[in-house]
């Protein structure tokens, strides 16, 4: 009777575990304007739009860049819905036979650059930095 009770725990469990339950998490970045570099935690993942799965909910340090536009640095706190705490977080990751899907979209408006150096001064600095250059070999 052990045996068979033992067998067929195993046999669940195998089944269990082909069980395709888990959660897809994606986390999407917009900006106005469209086309700025995206650094999530320091590294590059693209311009927006973009798209990016993540496996970890919590504080995500996003930075836009773009030309002619301040750079925005933010700390963007990622909630995990109720699924994903504890003790939910096991069913929703390893038992469930269908796949939970979790987006995040956040939106950021980008200022125009407040200092803008003039043509000449670029020049200027150029040429300086090119002197300092070929005099120091």
């Amino acid at each position: 009777m052990l045996r068979k009770l033992s067998l067929t725990l195993l046999f669940a469990a195998a089944g269990f575990s082909a069980l395709p339950g888990c959660v897809h998490r994606r986390l999407t970045v917009t900006s106005n304007p469209p086309g700025a570099r995206v650094l999530l935690d320091g590294n590059e993942v693209g311009e927006t739009p973009t798209s990016v799965d993540f496996t970890h909910y919590g504080t995500r340090e996003i930075v836009l860049q773009k030309d002619g536009y301040d750079t925005l640095k933010t700390m963007q706190k990622v909630p995990a819905p109720w699924y994903q705490i504890l003790p939910f977080e096991f069913f929703a990751d390893n038992l469930l036979p269908f796949q939970l899907t979790n987006r995040h979209e956040f939106t950021y408006q980008l200022q125009p650059s407040s200092t803008i150096v003039p043509t000449q001064e670029l020049l200027g600095r150029a040429n300086s930095l090119r002197s300092e250059a070929h005099s120091n070999p």
